[in-house]
């Protein structure tokens, strides 16, 4: 699916972690940014990785991987120019980009599959992961036609005011594999219990959020 790309976002500084960084949180014995970058191999898609410059740990963790790093001289400047540097890094033959937040555990290459397949039946527009409720979500897969208005992006808006001015369809995701993202240790510690919770009872987890509003 070399026509796609996955853009995982994972320059942020993880300032709501108390010191640790939650990118290299494990799940199953492998640290989320490893994990979510696997699944978006296994989605086919070209994967680009936004990474800030003062986070050699994150680098190790996605060591092996065919992967497209891309270093985000200035991160601290927010999510839009993490947006902007990478979609520059885009090759031309990639026609719709996926915007993926790195911390979001529950997101797989199928759901993935899910949003890509969608874009066939809307070819130029905003194809979004919601939840099983309808709560719009990730990932959200932009058209090439917007790429020049990715490439402007400033700030932590990410791209609100792009979803804002398209026609968005929704994708319905698996419970809240759409929303949930772990920011916080009790987040994490939250999710976890809910994991095993849910492995137990079938039932949904309740931690939800999206960088996109």
């Amino acid at each position: 699916m070399t026509d796609f790309a996955v853009l995982l976002l994972a320059a942020g500084s993880s300032t709501r972690m108390q010191g640790r960084d939650k990118l290299l949180e494990k799940v199953d014995g492998e640290t989320i940014l490893r994990r979510q970058a696997k699944a978006a191999l296994g989605s086919g898609a070209h994967v680009i990785v936004a990474l800030a410059p003062n986070r050699p740990k994150r680098t190790e963790a996605l060591a092996g991987l065919p992967v497209q790093q891309v270093i985000v001289e200035n991160a601290e400047e927010g999510m839009g120019v993490s947006i902007r540097t990478a979609v520059a890094e885009l090759s031309p033959e990639i026609e719709s980009v996926a915007m993926l937040p790195a911390d979001m555990p529950e997101i797989t290459a199928e759901d993935l599959d899910e949003v890509f397949a969608a874009c066939a039946d809307f070819p130029g527009q905003i194809v979004r992961g919601a939840s099983k409720s309808g709560v719009p979500g990730h990932p959200v897969v932009f058209p090439s036609k917007l790429f020049p208005m990715l490439a402007k992006l400033t700030g932590d808006e990410g791209g609100r005011s792009i979803l804002k001015q398209e026609t968005v369809h929704l994708v319905t995701l698996p419970d809240s594999h759409a929303l949930t993202d772990l920011d916080t240790p009790n987040e994490w510690i939250a999710w976890q219990i809910n994991r095993l919770s849910n492995d137990r009872s079938g039932q949904p987890r309740q931690i939800e959020g999206s960088i996109f509003g």
